[in-house]
């Protein structure tokens, strides 16, 4: 039985999950939760139990000082509450944690549990990971469902993949069977960049987030860091001439895959999604100076494959760069 005395009544409650592995590619979904439980102060209200769920010798816990006291910090799923103020006040329930490594129907139903106590009215799950995009557009993010009606009020893909999943779609699932609306949002990292973190990714989801469920994200410094970002991958793709080659390669075939969506219609839609974030008394993220973003990119890029991979209409996973771990399964194309 779950019993949640510390949490008030909430109003509209969203759910937003993202998991740190498989599923988090450049860590831009974990990433993304982080920033809205930072932003908004939330409040942690219960904890999974982590021996039920996690291997310590895959998830290591921590042990850290306090004021001389060694502390041990176990690998887990907490959950903590956010409510977004205005003139239309809502809740979020935020879901933070590692994707387990046994257990996973006992943990999604446990889940599943805290979502109906809350009265929790949509799941949304966060995901990335690793694509042939180039770092120097805009970050690709495809927002997929299992239900058929949800994929036709919302403007979303009704998923078709069909190979291994993660705790993502395996969430995903387990939502829809017990009848709780569910969406996925997928980010997707250039593959040749995927050391954590990513913020051009996290800033991508969390742009999506906002136009999915109707809210305004602060987003602090986040366009800054991506800004920063961005311009690193830059420099260091410039001085590798055979990387700087497999970038324009990406960036053609992306430009041409796009010329489609360059109608009056789309324009008119991203314009309108601009006008619903921007905060008229802060100048748009366009116009905000640059920050430095303190990163140690000594890493470099990963090395291109020698040969142009093919990006059409790809439904399967992608082979996992050398410097990171594998990522989820690729949605369908929005």
């Amino acid at each position: 039985m779950i019993e949640l005395e510390g949490v008030p009544e909430l109003i509209d409650p969203v759910m937003v999950a993202a998991f740190e592995g498989w599923n988090d590619a450049g860590d831009a979904a974990s990433g993304a939760v982080a920033h809205l439980d930072r932003e908004w102060k939330g409040e942690v209200f219960a904890a999974l139990d982590a021996e039920d769920y996690y291997d310590f010798q895959v998830n290591r816990p921590t042990v850290w000082l306090d004021n001389g006291v060694r502390k041990i910090t176990w690998p887990t799923t907490r959950l903590s509450v956010v409510r977004i103020g205005g003139a239309k006040p809502r809740d979020l329930v935020l879901v933070r944690g590692i994707e387990p490594s046994m257990r996973w129907r006992s943990f999604c139903n446990e889940i599943l549990g805290f979502a109906h106590e809350l009265g929790v009215e949509m799941v949304v799950i966060l995901g990335a990971l690793l694509g042939d995009t180039p770092h120097t557009r805009p970050v690709p993010v495809s927002g997929v469902t299992s239900d058929a009606d949800l994929a036709r009020t919302m403007d979303l893909e009704e998923t078709k993949y069909e190979g291994p999943t993660g705790i993502v779609g395996v969430l995903q699932e387990a939502c829809t069977h017990a009848g709780v609306p569910a969406v996925s949002l997928w980010a997707a990292v250039p593959h040749y960049v995927s050391q954590p973190p990513n913020p051009k990714a996290t800033l991508a989801l969390l742009n999506r987030l906002e136009d999915l469920i109707d809210i305004r994200v602060p987003l602090g410094e986040l366009p800054e860091d991506a800004r920063a970002w961005q311009l690193g991958v830059d420099q260091l793709a410039s001085e590798d001439s055979e990387v700087a080659e497999y970038v324009q390669t990406l960036e053609e075939a992306r430009d041409t895959a796009d010329l489609p969506e360059a109608s009056g219609d789309a324009i008119a839609r991203e314009f309108e999604r601009y006008l619903r974030r921007r905060d008229p008394s802060a100048p748009p993220a366009a116009e905000a100076g640059d920050g430095s973003y303190l990163r140690d990119t000594s890493g470099g890029l990963a090395r291109p494959p020698k040969r142009r991979p093919d990006t059409a209409g790809e439904e399967s996973p992608q082979p996992p760069a050398a410097s990171a771990p594998d990522e989820e399964e690729t949605p369908p194309e929005a």
